[in-house]
C-alpha cells in the first residue's frame, strides 16, 4: 500500500498538518516536521486514545482530565509536554530526574508510586532493562490503580521465544579494549564472560539492548504479571499518518482491569465544549449581523456611486452638447465676417 503523493495527514500529537510521503516511512522515521513524531509514538497515542474514549482523537483534542494521572517513561518532550497539558502527567527517567528504576531491586524506590496512576506509557523502554525483565513487568502493574492501563511498545518478532542476549547478566560494565565496545559480566558463581556485537539503540540513558522480544511471550509476560487482558494496535490511521510496514512491532495496550475515565471530568469537559460551540455560535452571529449590515452599507455607497457616475456622464454629455452649439455658432459668425455684404458694409460705414 503507498500514500498519494498529494495528500496531507494530521499529526495526531501536535496537530501540524504534513505532507504525506509516497512510501511508508516506517515505525522510527520522523515524518511530522513540526514534531518529528514517528508512526511509533503516533500509534501510541492513537491506542491511548482509543482506551480512553474509545475513539480516535488528535492530542490537541483531548478533553483536559487533571483527575486522571498518567507516567512516562523517557517520553520526548514534544509528547510528554502535551500529555502534560491534559491529565496530571509525570516523565520519568533512568538517567535524570524524576529517576526512575522499573527493573530495580529496591521497593523503596517504587514505593511512592505505586497504585498512583491510571495509566504509563512505556516506548522503546523494557528491551534495555537488565534481566530479568518481568520483574519490569510486574512493578508496572503495582504502579497501576486496579483498572490502570499499560500502554508500551517494544521490537518484537512474531515466532520463536523471547531471546535475552545477556542471561545471567549480574555485574556488568561496558568496556571499550581497542576501541571496540564490549560487556563485561561477572555471573552470580563468579565466572567471567564478555560479550562483544553489541547493539545500542538511539536515544539517552541506558540504550543498550539486552533482548529481542516475540509476541507471544510478550503478551504471556503481561498476563503472569497481573495484566487480564492485552491489545495489539494493529489498525492503520491514515489520517493521522499512521501506515504499518509490517505486522510485528506494534503498540500493545495492557490492561490491569476496565479502565473508565472519571464521570464527572468528562461531563464538566464536555460542558466546556457545549460553552465553547455557544460562545463561538454567538461569535458567528454578531460577525454576520455585523457583515450583513456592511453588505448593506457597501450596497448603498455603490448605488450612490453609480448615480454620481450616471450624473457626471449627463454632465460630459451636456458640456458636448454645448461646445457643439458654440463651435457652429462660431463657424457661423465667422462665415459673416467674410460675407460680401459686411465687406461692403464696413466700405460704407467707413466712408
Amino acid at each position: 500500500m503507498t500514500f498519494s503523493d498529494s495528500d496531507n495527514f494530521t499529526c495526531n500529537i501536535c496537530g501540524a498538518i504534513c505532507k504525506r510521503p509516497t512510501v511508508p516511512p516506517g515505525r522510527e522515521a520522523p515524518s511530522c516536521p513540526a514534531c518529528e513524531s514517528t508512526v511509533r509514538l503516533r500509534s501510541l497515542v492513537a491506542m491511548l486514545s482509543r482506551e480512553m474514549f474509545g475513539i480516535e482523537v488528535a492530542l490537541p483534542d483531548f478533553p483536559v482530565l487533571k483527575g486522571i494521572r498518567g507516567m512516562g517513561m523517557s517520553d520526548p518532550p514534544e509528547l510528554a509536554q502535551r500529555l502534560a497539558e491534559k491529565f496530571s502527567y509525570i516523565n520519568t527517567f533512568y538517567h535524570q530526574e524524576p529517576r526512575l528504576d522499573i527493573a530495580g531491586s529496591s521497593p523503596e524506590q517504587l514505593l511512592e508510586h505505586v497504585g498512583r496512576y491510571d495509566f504509563i506509557l512505556s516506548s522503546e523502554v523494557l528491551e534495555h532493562v537488565a534481566p530479568p525483565v518481568e520483574r519490569a513487568f510486574v512493578n508496572l502493574n503495582k504502579l497501576l490503580k486496579p483498572d490502570g492501563l499499560l500502554l508500551l511498545t517494544v521490537p518484537y518478532r512474531l515466532d520463536g521465544r523471547t531471546t535475552e542476549h545477556f542471561p545471567e547478566l549480574y555485574e556488568y560494565s561496558l568496556a571499550a579494549p581497542g576501541g571496540r565496545v564490549a560487556l563485561v559480566n561477572r555471573r552470580r558463581d563468579g565466572s567471567i564472560e564478555v560479550f562483544e556485537s553489541l547493539s545500542f539503540h538511539g536515544g539517552d540513558g541506558s540504550t543498550l539492548e539486552m533482548r529481542m522480544f516475540s509476541e507471544t511471550p510478550l503478551k504471556e509476560t503481561l498476563a503472569a504479571a497481573g495484566f487480564t487482558s492485552t491489545r495489539i494496535g494493529r489498525e492503520d490511521f491514515p489520517e493521522f499518518g499512521i501506515l504499518h510496514d509490517g505486522a510485528w512491532s506494534l503498540p500493545l495496550a495492557g490492561r490491569k482491569g476496565t479502565f473508565r475515565p472519571p464521570a464527572a471530568e468528562i461531563a464538566r469537559a464536555y460542558g466546556d465544549v457545549v460553552k465553547k460551540g455557544e460562545d463561538l455560535a454567538r461569535q458567528i452571529e454578531e460577525r454576520t449581523k455585523w457583515a450583513l449590515a456592511l453588505k448593506t452599507e457597501k450596497e448603498a455607497a455603490l448605488a450612490a456611486f453609480q448615480s454620481t457616475i450616471a450624473q457626471d456622464e449627463e454632465a460630459a454629455r451636456h458640456i458636448q452638447h454645448l461646445e457643439k452649439n458654440l463651435h457652429e455658432v462660431r463657424a457661423a459668425s465667422a462665415k459673416i465676417e467674410s460675407s460680401l455684404w459686411m465687406k461692403v458694409g464696413r466700405k460704407l460705414g467707413a466712408a
